[in-house]
């Protein structure tokens, strides 16, 4: 059962217009703020509508799965006639997925900024409403960390905005990376204090101390890397990461149902395909609800819709199996990152396609035939819920597993101390449950080479962190703050461009061909440019 429904807050909803008759026209139900946030049931209404934007295909709905991230060194666009956009980097500053994502973050700031400034005015329960207070705060912070990850210093807004049409709050400049990181790391801190644990919430919906502890290593990490190379954030971010290990919460999960499945790391999506919460291992999760068939407005998602196991017969295809348009497919050197024994490999890169016509037979691919392979972790086949939509799901999106957590300690871990037996134990039990052989005993199939010097480790733990990782929308910006994104997606284009074994697929190197040091950020938006007289063509990012 999905917990977390969202809610559609008119006086949340901000936008900016140039129709300033119809911005003047007061709907007669409007609910103005200073009659709003009176009740409990208020401020938890309002909380969901600052969780809201995070399920707009905008966002983990499609866009920061699919669109902006889907083009690493683990996955290309499979699609030929796709020559422009995001999907393929090649774009500019008026192209709508970057506006989209500018726009769903500051919508969620706005929301959050008017919950926190109303959160006194009910009487209720005080520890309620610190919890309140907490995901507020925290999801502010995050809005802007998706936001400084993606374009680099832009306006901080922590106060609602009372007025679309006073340019006192439309004009406000870029601020540094250095300032956006620091109002971070002040809401995620202050917010860690007042969250219930995630068995007190009982789902990874809500905000739990360990999810916003385990994002809080995230941007540590992040600060460590490139462009600010803090790297003393890496004791920052191991200490974080080292408490969400010591709180007890969460652990890998070790079992499968064997009627579904043969191994414990495809149990996690299918859990996730089948709507089955397991916080042990699932820490924070962007939750959709239903599919659209019976309700339109339910906050449904795409994953494993655009991302996913192609499937697209001519006819209705059987509630079993679900459509699918199968956009990625993985990249060589992606597939090779993998030993024949890793249990991951052939869950995450699908090994068969479906036959389009009935009987919907799978056959599997060949040895030779790599790049013709699917994203295959979410696989619509498992959904429980029926009729499937052609289009949406209501499978959630993982924001943070344990198993990102212990892959951080292994390399904050390793940048502090160097490649200790606390980073090998934490990297190893990541790799032992992809081998499927029990954590707590050493395996000389699963476990990384012993005594690699620091540099190895860290070269290790990059390619694990695919390995484990892929397709959850991590792997772009995980390159960028290593400062070899640049570098890696010329190699890729150039590979897939140079070995695609099918010649169809050829064309599946120009996402990584066209990538140059301007892909770094994102440019800001066309939109915001022209609403907004502090942000000018100087300020606009490098190559932009």
């Amino acid at each position: 059962m999905k917990y977390i429904k969202y809610f559609f807050i008119l006086i949340l909803v901000i936008s900016v217009s140039s129709c300033k008759k119809f911005l003047d026209t007061k709907p007669p139900d409007f609910l103005a703020p200073e009659t709003y946030y009176s009740t409990e049931d208020q401020l938890n209404n309002a909380l969901m509508g600052v969780y809201d934007p995070l399920g707009w295909e905008t966002m983990y709905g499609n866009n920061l799965f699919a669109n902006l991230t889907i083009c690493t060194d683990e996955s290309f666009w499979n699609r030929a006639a796709q020559t422009t956009g995001t999907q393929v980097n090649v774009f500019d500053y008026s192209n709508i997925d970057v506006a989209n994502l500018w726009a769903a973050c500051y919508t969620g700031i706005e929301r959050a900024n008017m919950l926190i400034a109303n959160v006194k005015k009910p009487q209720m329960d005080e520890a309620k409403r610190e919890n309140i207070l907490g995901q507020a705060m925290f999801l502010r912070g995050y809005y802007y960390f998706l936001l400084v990850t993606n374009f680099g210093g832009v306006p901080l807004k922590t106060v609602p905005q009372p007025s679309v049409s006073n340019p006192v709050y439309i004009n406000v400049p870029r601020s540094s990376i250095k300032d956006v990181y620091t109002q971070i790391l002040s809401d995620m801190t202050e917010a860690e204090g007042k969250l219930n644990t995630i068995t007190a919430n009982g789902n990874p919906g809500y905000i739990s101390k360990t999810a916003c502890q385990g994002i809080l290593a995230r941007v540590n990490l992040n600060m460590a890397g490139f462009p600010l190379n803090e790297t003393a954030r890496y004791a920052e971010a191991l200490s974080w990461v080292k408490k969400v290990e010591a709180s007890g919460e969460h652990a890998l999960n070790t079992t499968f149902n064997s009627s579904l499945t043969n191994s414990a790391y495809s149990q996690i999506f299918i859990n996730q395909l089948r709507d089955e919460y397991n916080i042990k291992e699932s820490i924070w999760e962007v939750e959709f609800y239903g599919n659209r068939i019976s309700d339109a407005f339910v906050e449904a998602g795409r994953l494993g819709n655009t991302i996913g196991l192609a499937f697209s017969p001519s006819v209705d295809s059987p509630d079993s199996l679900g459509y699918s348009y199968g956009f990625a497919n993985t990249t060589r050197r992606h597939y090779l990152r993998y030993d024949n024994a890793d249990q991951r490999r052939d869950w995450a890169i699908a090994p068969f396609r479906y036959n389009n016509t009935a009987p919907f037979a799978r056959v599997n691919w060949t040895a030779s035939t790599i790049y013709n392979r699917n994203v295959g972790k979410w696989r619509r086949s498992y959904e429980k819920l029926t009729p499937k939509n052609k289009n949406y799901t209501p499978t959630n999106f993982p924001l943070l597993r344990y198993s990102d957590v212990l892959l951080m300690i292994a390399e904050a871990e390793n940048e502090v101390n160097g490649p200790t037996t606390t980073a090998y134990n934490a990297l190893n039990q990541v790799r032992r449950r992809a081998y499927g052989v029990s954590l707590a005993a050493a395996s000389p199939t699963a476990d990384a080479p012993a005594a690699m010097g620091k540099d190895n480790f860290r070269t290790f733990i990059q390619e694990e962190r695919s390995r484990e990782l892929c397709y959850e929308g991590l792997r772009k910006y995980d390159l960028i703050r290593w400062g070899i994104y640049v570098a890696r997606m010329n190699e890729i284009g150039n590979e897939i461009a140079t070995d695609a074994t099918n010649t169809a697929f050829k064309w599946g190197g120009l996402g990584g061909q066209s990538v140059s040091e301007r892909h770094v950020l994102l440019p800001i938006p066309s939109t915001e440019m022209s609403v907004n007289k502090a942000i000018t063509a100087k300020d606009q990012n490098p190559g932009w």
